[in-house]
């Protein structure tokens, strides 16, 4: 038994609420992870249940407030696209259609920007000079990111109709 195991503290379910509580208002909180938090407290599945519902009912665990605040958050300052979030979202146990309205809070324009600036970015930082290498690492980096290949394709193309290299005009 390590020194972690023996310093674990078990609550009654009236602290445990007491101590969730506080958790769920500290930040935007999805059930699994309030189950998991309640679990090392040494709740059973029963109490555990329990709390979870009054929470509910108490506006304190919302899925689909957690779904719009974690989409918020990720694409504003993470720039992380559609894809990523969505497959975050389902690996945190939320339902299809809180992780619907959370993508309502996505602006078209500004996501499109973000993929705009993390690709100039990369752009900037890419060492690869061979053109075709260069446009498919830079594409695998904003695929990774989450973007949607037909916005990437896009985003590249106008990136290579930049005003230094058009000599139409």
């Amino acid at each position: 038994m390590n020194s972690f195991e023996k310093k674990k503290k078990f609550y009654t379910p009236a602290e445990a609420l007491q101590k969730i509580a506080a958790f769920c208002a500290y930040q935007e909180r999805n059930q699994k992870e309030v189950e998991s938090k309640l679990r090392e407290y040494g709740l059973n599945e029963d109490e555990a249940g329990e709390i979870i519902i009054r929470l509910s009912r108490e506006k304190l665990l919302d899925e689909e407030r957690f779904a719009k605040a974690y989409v918020r958050g990720h694409y504003r300052t993470k720039k992380w696209g559609r894809r990523r979030i969505v497959q975050e979202l389902k690996q945190k146990g939320i339902s299809d259609y809180c992780i619907k309205a959370g993508l309502k809070e996505i602006d078209g324009d500004e996501y499109y920007q973000n993929l705009v600036d993390v690709l100039e970015k990369k752009d900037r930082q890419e060492k690869e000079r061979n053109p075709r290498l260069r446009r498919q690492k830079i594409q695998l980096f904003l695929t990774a990111k989450g973007f949607e290949q037909d916005l990437i394709k896009m985003a590249l193309d106008d990136l290579g109709k930049a005003p230094e290299e058009d000599d139409d005009e």
